[in-house]
């Protein structure tokens, strides 16, 4: 019996896992830790009108449907929602350089939606719609890959091997770093929010999206191992090791935006 030559098994399985891979940011539990996060900092205003659109429905039900709804056949999120997940922002470019493309991208989907929520005439299903993108986005962006640096989709075309499975660097940030850590979102947002100091949330109280994809792309700019090294690109338990810290304080961080930024959108303003 011929025996395959194991890299070149190996090489082949990794095309397979980049090619069936998807782009989701943080999978789930991240996303509904950022969404406990926030709602353990919204004013009661924003509190009140959330709970006006959404019912019963909390900020970490609600994070993870627009990931859900691209499965839909609808045209909608086969055609027009792909691109409101990321942005794109060359290696020694910043986003205000490069704008949005003509389809748009998170930061145009989330100046769309804030409209929505601050539009008096919108339906509940819009307001519905609108929120929940906004959930999504705001974390979506404080994954450092989802600032892409538009040569390999956010890391998706970046084949690595992560404690011994084939799959892409993408991936390892969406879920493969959140899931080691072996904890339930509730449990992951009550050990950070322990954690989280009165000055931490001062200092990163912004709801300017163009101040999180700056951090998230000077992030990704150190997240990449070799690609001419084989054996960088097995990652393993010194990979987590240097990146944990990262991964918990961008939760964090898009926990206490998401809250500054719905704040924002749901203050009381003089007519």
């Amino acid at each position: 019996m011929r025996h395959q030559n194991p890299v070149v098994v190996l090489i082949a399985l990794l095309a397979v896992a980049v090619s069936s891979s998807s782009a989701f940011a943080w999978g789930k539990i991240g996303h509904r830790v950022v969404g406990e996060i926030a709602t353990q900092h919204l004013s009661g205003q924003a509190r009140a009108s959330i709970e006006q659109i959404l019912g019963s429905e909390d900020l970490a039900e609600s994070s993870t449907w627009p990931d859900f709804m691209r499965s839909s056949p609808d045209s909608f999120w086969q055609r027009e929602a792909g691109p409101y997940h990321y942005v794109t922002v060359p290696v020694g470019k910043t986003y205000e350089q490069v704008g949005a493309p003509p389809e748009g991208d998170a930061v145009t989907a989330l100046a769309k939606y804030r409209a929505v929520l601050r539009d008096p005439a919108a339906d509940l299903e819009q307001r519905q719609l609108a929120l929940r993108f906004i959930v999504h986005i705001v974390a979506d962006l404080h994954q450092p890959l989802h600032a892409g640096n538009g040569t390999d989709r956010g890391g998706n075309d970046f084949a690595v091997v992560w404690q011994g499975r084939p799959t892409n660097l993408h991936s390892v940030w969406d879920t493969g770093l959140v899931d080691d850590e072996q904890l339930s979102y509730t449990e992951m947002s009550r050990w950070l929010t322990r954690r989280l100091r009165p000055d931490d949330v001062l200092a990163w109280w912004t709801a300017d999206p163009l101040d999180w994809i700056a951090e998230s792309v000077q992030i990704r700019d150190t997240i990449y191992p070799d690609a001419n090294d084989e054996a960088a690109r097995n990652l393993r338990w010194d990979y987590i090791y240097q990146h944990r810290a990262t991964v918990r304080q961008r939760l964090t961080q898009a926990g206490i935006r998401l809250a500054a930024y719905l704040n924002d959108v749901f203050e009381v303003t003089e007519q």
